[in-house]
């Protein structure tokens, strides 16, 4: 029997469909899961090449402070800032130009001193210059590791610090230990100290938090702080009556409003030593 060309051709075509890979063009997902990862990539990607861009604009020294924060920002922060700097919004760890007749102060803290630095500077404006270190500083633990860059080769006349929300599981002789020598490694810069109590916690099983952790913390800081001679901001003192209305529920961070009393409470402390 002989076979039609129309019969041919699909014989053809079918055994050149057969032998063609069945997996899929490498760069393309193949699931959802897959395919939301490759946006958020390519989100990024365009994010930095925009703050790329938008760097390479500014003088030296505000390149050199963006390639600082890019060190040490991380993965979580990092992005944010970029977002922020890209729309021209205001920061905790937006340059600061040093107006040389005024003092300099540096805010060494973790989420909640990031969450009252703006509020600082507003208060601050025009009596003082107001830096803080470039990342969250989590425990003490990290800090004996970076806390050379976050004092930078800049001359401080005050350092507000405080170290206790990511110290909760740290055993407490580890904890005091560790900021004896923190505080030994800042006194040498030649500044006035002041720390800051750290602010209340609740009780959160799946975290592992407690709020009693804290209170063990500051009472331990405390001491050493007296041994030291450096100066208490008590800020959870000032907080504590507050926290059902300035502190998000089931949360250790705090309202806007509650931001703004920290900040106008850390900025007077430092304004009261200044003079």
């Amino acid at each position: 029997m002989k076979t039609s060309f129309a019969a041919l051709f699909l014989l053809i075509a079918s055994t050149v469909i057969s032998q063609q890979p069945t997996t899929v063009p490498q760069g393309e997902p193949t699931n959802a899961k897959e395919a939301e990862a490759q946006k958020k990539e390519q989100a990024q990607q365009k994010l930095d090449e925009e703050y790329a861009d938008l760097v390479a604009k500014l003088p030296t020294d505000q390149r050199a402070w963006e390639k600082v924060l890019q060190d040490n920002l991380g993965g979580f922060y990092f992005p944010i800032h970029q977002k922020e700097k890209l729309s021209g919004k205001s920061n905790a760890w937006d340059f600061v130009q040093d107006d040389p007749t005024l003092p300099r102060v540096l805010l060494i803290g973790d989420s909640v001193s990031r969450g009252y630095t703006l509020a600082v500077r507003k208060a601050l404006a025009g009596k003082a210059n107001v830096h803080r270190a470039p990342e969250n500083c989590g425990p003490t633990a990290n800090g004996l590791k970076k806390i050379d860059i976050w004092l930078g080769d800049g001359k401080w006349d005050l350092i507000h610090f405080n170290f206790g929300i990511h110290d909760r599981a740290t055993p407490l002789p580890d904890y005091t230990q560790r900021l004896e020598k923190l505080i030994e490694r800042m006194k040498s810069t030649g500044a006035k100290l002041m720390w800051a109590s750290t602010t209340p916690i609740p009780d959160d099983a799946a975290k592992k938090q407690t709020a009693v952790s804290i209170i063990e913390r500051n009472e331990a800081a405390a001491e050493v702080m007296k041994k030291q001679g450096v100066i208490v901001n008590d800020l959870a003192a000032a907080i504590t009556p507050l926290l059902a209305t300035l502190q998000n529920p089931n949360d250790v961070h705090f309202t806007a409003e509650g931001y703004e009393f920290l900040g106008e409470r850390v900025a007077k402390a430092i304004e009261s030593e200044l003079k």
